[in-house]
């Protein structure tokens, strides 16, 4: 294990990233991790990573020489960045920011990835969202009215309650049934069988990243 932490990590890749994204994260996950071309966008915010994981076919020159002492190299081509690093880093939750957005195919392979990881507790934060998967049971606590999508990455079957249109052990699949711009209505709780990616507003990273670290295990 690269990085072994008893505190949430903030993972930052290389792909689309806003200018508070990372700091935001922080908030929540104060240790700092860089896959492969992400070391520039931490290099940029003048911050210092505890490591750099990946195959670093896309890190720049300057965050090589910056971070030389830091660089864990894993050559091989058969996992993406984001996946070298979560089979690397052993923490309580995993928030990572500069994988949504941006190339289609790199964000379905970070999704794919999410579905294999689906026992972790992960969650990403974008420009307009923030997304986990769904753990067995989870009990979130947003405004009346926001937005919760359920996009199932497999074959799945969710219960729900506290939803504008709740679901009674609904039968989704990626080419079946979805649960898209559903709305919160009051407390929420949530159970599944299989992969299923949770979808809300960036708003609601708090009570997602709260709820995701009380439901899921520690390791």
């Amino acid at each position: 294990m690269i990085v072994s932490s008893q505190a949430a990590v903030t993972l930052v890749g290389g792909g689309h990233c806003g200018p508070t994204d990372i700091n935001s994260a922080l908030r929540h996950a104060p240790n700092l991790v860089a896959a492969d071309g992400g070391a520039g966008r931490v290099l940029a915010e003048g911050l210092r990573p505890k490591a750099v994981i990946g195959d670093m076919d896309s890190l720049s020159a300057e965050a090589r020489a910056a971070f030389a002492d830091l660089l864990q190299i894993v050559p091989e081509q058969d996992t993406t960045d984001f996946e070298k690093c979560l089979t690397r880093i052993d923490a309580p939750l995993i928030l990572g920011v500069g994988f949504l957005g941006g190339r289609v195919d790199h964000e379905l392979a970070v999704f794919n990835t999410m579905a294999r990881h689906a026992d972790r507790a992960i969650v990403l934060l974008g420009s307009d969202d923030c997304l986990c998967c769904l753990p067995p049971a989870l009990t979130l606590d947003l405004p009346a009215r926001t937005r919760l999508s359920l996009m199932p990455l497999g074959t799945a079957r969710v219960w729900s309650s506290g939803l504008r249109w709740d679901l009674s052990g609904q039968d989704m699949a990626p080419d079946g049934f979805l649960s898209i711009s559903n709305e919160v209505a009051g407390p929420v709780t949530l159970r599944s069988e299989g992969p299923v990616l949770l979808i809300t507003p960036r708003a609601a990273l708090a009570p997602v990243v709260a709820a995701v670290t009380a439901a899921v295990p520690a390791r």
